[in-house]
């Protein structure tokens, strides 16, 4: 399902003038939400980092080399 069907699932709460106030969505849709939110955010950040040239390390490396200077990860 796409983030804009998604959204269409929502159910609007409304005040007695008949103004939408609130959007109510099934908990599972607001997951699925915030997964594909984050997602988007790690490619934003990937695509800055190949722009700036930054080199990259693997994950693995990464925490190898935090925990030699004693951080837990």
């Amino acid at each position: 399902m796409s983030a804009i069907e998604m959204l269409q699932t929502g159910e609007f709460v409304v005040d007695a003038h008949g103004n939408r106030r609130a959007v109510l969505l099934d908990y599972k849709v607001w997951e699925e939400l915030l997964t594909l939110l984050e997602d988007w955010e790690d490619a934003e950040d990937i695509r800055r980092l190949r722009e700036t040239g930054e080199e990259a390390i693997p994950w693995e490396q990464a925490k190898a080399e935090l925990r030699a200077k004693g951080i837990d990860v």
